[in-house]
């Protein structure tokens, strides 16, 4: 199997997934008309997960360097809050490719001990084959 370059420089193993995800901005946006302060607040689907982050597709592209909250559900219904940040953003102009591959690349910062690793165990423990080193 050919290895992707990218995939060796990763420090932490990536599993594919489709869970559920809750993205809220942690800093407000202000509205243009109003000047007022609003949060952001999205479901999404996380695409695939490491101990060190996640890539998470929505069509909400945040900027890098934003500061979000990931409320991450778990198959074995646990819940994993965890504060990151926005490393990069993935804009694709084709229709159908944009359903797959936009989205956003978050670098998990902290969270609960207890949450982190729970998030460690579902990655360690991953048996799905698709999963990359």
């Amino acid at each position: 199997m050919d290895e992707n370059p990218a995939d060796r420089r990763r420090r932490h193993r990536r599993v594919p997934t489709t869970l559920p995800v809750r993205v809220s901005t942690i800093e407000a946006d202000r509205d243009p008309w109003t000047g007022r302060p609003f949060f952001r607040t999205s479901q999404e689907t996380c695409a695939n997960l490491s101990r060190g982050g996640a890539f998470v597709r929505t069509g909400e592209l945040l900027e890098p360097g934003r500061r979000v909250l990931l409320e991450i559900s778990l198959p074995n219904g646990s819940q994993v809050e965890t504060i990151g940040r926005v490393a990069w953003t993935r804009h694709t102009l084709e229709r159908r490719a944009a359903e797959l591959d936009t989205g956003i690349g978050i670098e998990f910062l902290g969270g609960a001990s207890s949450a982190l690793s729970a998030l460690a165990d579902f990655v360690t423990h991953d048996d799905d084959p698709r999963g990359d080193s």
